[in-house]
């Protein structure tokens, strides 16, 4: 019989899983599976009474196709969301999409072509919501198709009435604990998009910016018996906010000095004094010295306004860059309006909404853009002869995140949440509750407390349409504004059964209570606010309007996952919405993940040409590759994506399949009740089995920690080494030579099934597609999808016995097969078949060695294996630092080559029936022959 005449004879593998995953083609069926049987409503009822466990999706923002970052995000809570319902838990997953704000109705603005003064807000508002509703659907398809389970059918959405609805009575609360109010004090303003800007929606980059000294004449020393001609010099990198100057602040503990020069005198901080002459080329001699505290109450002229201002004391002064003297412009800063509180200073603000200077500018700078402005004041500080030095400095500007254009500090009438009021505070609240939260990884406790810490009082209020109205009314008689909880809920009612949109559809009168007058003086004509809440409030309720308002759900969250800067964003938004209303965190634990670069670590943008679309991937690749991609990085940092590591990916991807791929292909005529019992299993297959759970521990533990990372490079490395290369490769002979029905066989399967089964569970909440594939081809499957299924039980009764002992047999494999390497490389033989081994030890490594003795030629796959004392080594036997006692000899193998098994044997030609196998394999043929 010759080679090819064998084939028949031997146990292949025969199944449908294919070698190639086509991922593309194959998961949008799979995808179509999971539709068709409702699998989220499965999961749900399957786990109906279990315990819950919560991850509130953060709304991602509904204006494009989603980006890799989305896909980051996603995956993850996918993998978190899975890993607990696969572990026992009912986990219901709501995703939801941020609809409201100004990136919308920019694009709104953009394709109308008008400014925000010439439309009418109904249909801006009417076109921003047909706008977020286009690409709700358009990312809501996208999210599915990268295998993401959840309620897509019944989405949390923030323009959805109910939602408005519960924004505006959460609102409400804050009214009824007073700590909402209405001031004209400076915040963030993009004059581009023409609104207040959050701290959250500011980013910074490098600027150049001008660098200027400025002399402002003394004209009350206030008896300090100064010269007449003495100047105080400020340095100020704004220009444009020296109109608004009311004041000069120095340091009271700095030492200040008046310098002597060219018949003028100057002061300035000691320590700067040096710096000062060098940039100014001005000499002289000090001629006396003050502290900050004696210079308080000086008063001095503007240099080109009819104005006087003073000095004014301020522990914030620098002392190592400028002059050590800050002017003062209490409606350009936040520093500037805190001491013009304590100094009773006016607040100037001479510019527009667009950044134009208005009419309280002087002439010469009416109409003109500040940052035009600039160049204009410093010509005119130069004509006048106060400008003593005119330089440029590069540093860290506030720009808008959305237009990405310079922001300004601005004093105009905003609504805020006071941060310090009350006892507690809601910054103490929100203090308190930030080290109850358990912050993965730790860090983010630092780094969020750090901002709650240092933020000022929470700015609320938009000039923009797209929104939700504050609440507010103004009386037409006495001017008085009003708002209540009472008011809030009742327009909150109306807003659920008509949406936000009423607003400005109705007037003031059929919004408010019938009969109402105004509590001040009875009048009872109104106007209304027409501010809208700030977006990060919208978002920031989403506990209160999704996780308190839907049954499946519970306040508070198990969990919030999102990026890091949801660190100032979200995280923050929600906690200090849910410390004010209910003195409580809406989250038990937050999740932090990096931002997406590119293989070199660069931010992507499409200037630079390193953009990676999902979808692209998706395309090329399949979503699993993406999925696998996204375990395989340490999230907790900045992660790194290209083609080049989409592809090492791939391999890895394409390593676990196939071993998927040799186990249900030796498990073609296996059923579940074929399987042995583990006392009748053999020890290798009993090994197998125990290394599994092992590393089944592993990776439940590494899923409950989010180490996802660790569950990539277990699974890789289990069916790469331990699998592929050593249990499945030791168990061919078995499976392909003995009898299809003999106990050694069924063993082998046995314990290919169990490590199958459950390793397609545990691989299932990150290669979702793929385990769904593999467990659909599994025999004797007990669900109809994976995910219903759970991982395999915690075993903490493994059989250390049997460890221990194939552990030592699989190391001294390892030696072995450098010996069979070097036979190869010598040429004296090609496959590990044609050698015959012996193995020299001594103690209990020796005793171990010989109980196995009969076993050894299947565990190194020789077709010889025999075991002496370490003492009988030749010199030229082969060692190993890592195996002590332990020398190995390998020599050709004596015999003919069995033609079925491949195997040498001196017994091959003694059959006359069969004279080309060895007597194993003409046994198996007898029986074979003789079952017909």
């Amino acid at each position: 019989m010759k080679e090819k005449d064998y084939k028949e004879t031997l146990n292949l593998p025969k199944t449908s899983f294919p070698m190639r995953g086509n991922l593309p083609k194959k998961e949008p069926e799979i995808l179509k599976f999971w539709d068709e049987i409702d699998l989220y409503n499965r999961l749900m009822e399957k786990h109906k009474c279990d315990e819950k466990f919560v991850l509130h999706d953060g709304p991602p923002y509904a204006n494009g196709h989603i980006h890799i970052g989305h896909a980051l995000n996603k995956i993850l809570k996918d993998i978190v969301v899975k890993s607990k319902a696969m572990q026992g838990y009912q986990t219901p997953f709501v995703p939801g999409w941020d609809c409201h704000g100004l990136p919308i109705e920019r694009a709104v603005f953009k394709e109308i072509g008008k400014r925000k003064d010439e439309v009418d807000p109904i249909e801006v508002r009417k076109k921003c919501r047909a706008y977020a509703e286009k690409w709700i659907k358009t990312q809501k398809e996208e999210f599915i198709r990268l295998g993401v389970i959840g309620d897509w059918k019944n989405p949390y959405i923030t323009m959805d009435p109910r939602y408005q609805a519960d924004i505006v009575r959460e609102l409400g609360k804050f009214y009824e604990k007073g700590l909402v109010y209405r001031a004209k004090k400076p915040v963030y303003w993009c004059p581009s998009c023409i609104t207040a800007l959050a701290e959250a929606e500011i980013e910074y980059s490098e600027e150049t910016s001008p660098s200027i000294y400025v002399a402002f004449k003394v004209t009350d020393d206030k008896g300090k018996e100064l010269p007449e001609t003495s100047h105080l010099v400020i340095w100020t990198t704004t220009p444009w906010t020296l109109p608004a100057n009311v004041a000069v602040a120095v340091h009271p503990e700095l030492d200040y000095v008046l310098l002597s020069s060219q018949g003028k005198h100057y002061i300035v901080a000691e320590s700067l004094l040096e710096d000062f002459k060098e940039k100014t080329e001005l000499s002289g001699e000090v001629l006396r010295k003050f502290k900050g505290s004696e210079l308080e109450g000086i008063v001095y002229e503007h240099p080109f306004i009819d104005r006087k201002g003073k000095v004014v004391l301020a522990d914030y002064v620098a002392a190592d860059t400028g002059t050590g003297l800050v002017h003062i412009a209490p409606g350009h800063g936040e520093e500037d309006y805190q001491v013009g509180l304590k100094y009773g200073l006016p607040v100037l603000v001479p510019v527009d909404d667009y950044g134009r200077f208005t009419e309280e500018a002087p002439e010469w700078l009416k109409g003109v853009k500040i940052w035009d402005g600039n160049k204009l004041i410093i010509e005119k500080l130069s004509q006048l002869g106060n400008l003593l030095f005119a330089g440029k400095i590069t540093h860290s500007y506030p720009h808008c995140w959305r237009c990405k254009g310079k922001v300004i500090f601005r004093a105009t009438p905003q609504w805020f949440i006071a941060m310090d009021k009350g006892n507690p505070t809601l910054r103490e609240v929100a203090l308190k509750e930030i080290e109850r939260v358990k912050w993965i990884p730790e860090w983010g406790r630092t780094r969020i407390g750090n901002m709650v810490e240092q933020r000022p009082d929470w700015c609320i209020s938009r000039q923009r349409i797209w929104g939700v109205p504050i609440v507010a009314f103004y009386c037409e008689k006495c001017g008085k504004t009003i708002y209540s909880k009472e008011l809030a809920d009742h327009v909150a009612d109306i807003f659920e059964r008509e949406s936000a949109d009423a607003w400005y559809e109705k007037s003031a009168k059929e919004l408010l209570p019938e009969g109402f007058k105004c509590p001040e003086c009875g009048g009872e004509s109104f106007r209304k606010e027409t501010d809208i809440l700030d977006v990060w409030f919208d978002s920031g309720s989403s506990h209160a309007a999704v996780l308190e308002r839907r049954p499946e759900l519970f306040w508070p969250a198990d969990m919030y996952l999102e990026g890091s800067d949801q660190h100032r964003g979200w995280f923050q938004a929600s906690l200090l919405e849910s410390c004010g209303t209910r003195g409580k965190a809406p989250y038990l634990s937050v999740l932090t993940h990096g931002f997406t670069l590119d293989e070199k670590g660069y931010k992507m943008s499409k200037s630079l040409g390193n953009v990676i679309s999902p979808l692209d991937v998706v395309k090329k690749f399949g979503a699993d590759i993406l999925r696998l991609w996204v375990a395989s990085e340490n999230f907790t940092e900045d992660v790194r994506i290209s083609d080049n590591i989409l592809r090492q990916v791939a391999e890895v991807y394409k390593k676990i399949r196939n071993t998927f791929r040799f186990m249900l292909g030796n498990l073609n005529d296996f059923t579940p009740d074929k399987s042995l019992p583990y006392e009748e299993l053999e020890e290798i297959d009993k090994w197998a089995i125990n290394r599994f759970y092992q590393l089944s521990n592993e990776i439940i533990k590494a899923y409950n920690s989010y180490k996802f990372n660790r569950i990539y490079r277990l699974v890789y490395e289990y069916c790469a080494n331990e699998l592929s290369a050593i249990y499945l490769d030791i168990s061919k002979d078995t499976l392909y030579c003995e009898l299809p029905d003999s106990k050694k066989r069924r063993s082998a399967q046995t314990a290919i099934y169990r490590i199958l089964y459950g390793l397609t569970t545990l691989v299932a909440p990150i290669l979702s597609f793929t385990a769904e594939e593999v467990y659909s081809h599994i025999p004797g499957k007990e669900e109809e999808s994976v995910f219903l299924e759970e991982f395999p039980p915690a075993c903490e009764a493994l059989d250390e016995g049997v460890l221990n002992r194939w552990n030592t047999l699989i190391k001294v494999k390892t030696v072995v097969n450098k010996g069979l390497e070097k036979a190869r490389s010598e040429d004296l033989i090609r496959h590990s078949l044609e050698a015959a081994v012996t193995v020299f030890a001594d103690g209990e490594l020796l005793q171990l060695l010989k109980d196995y003795e009969e076993q050894l030629p299947y565990v190194f796959i020789t077709s010889y294996a025999k075991v002496e004392p370490l003492s009988s080594a030749p010199a030229n036997a082969i060692s190993d630092d890592e195996l002590k006692g332990l020398k190995v000899v390998v020599e050709r193998a004596p015999g003919k080559k069995c033609e079925r098994c491949w195997m040498y044997s001196e017994e091959v030609g003694k059959d006359e029936e069969y004279p080309d196998v060895c007597p194993r394999c003409a046994k198996v043929l007898k029986e074979l022959e003789k079952r017909g």
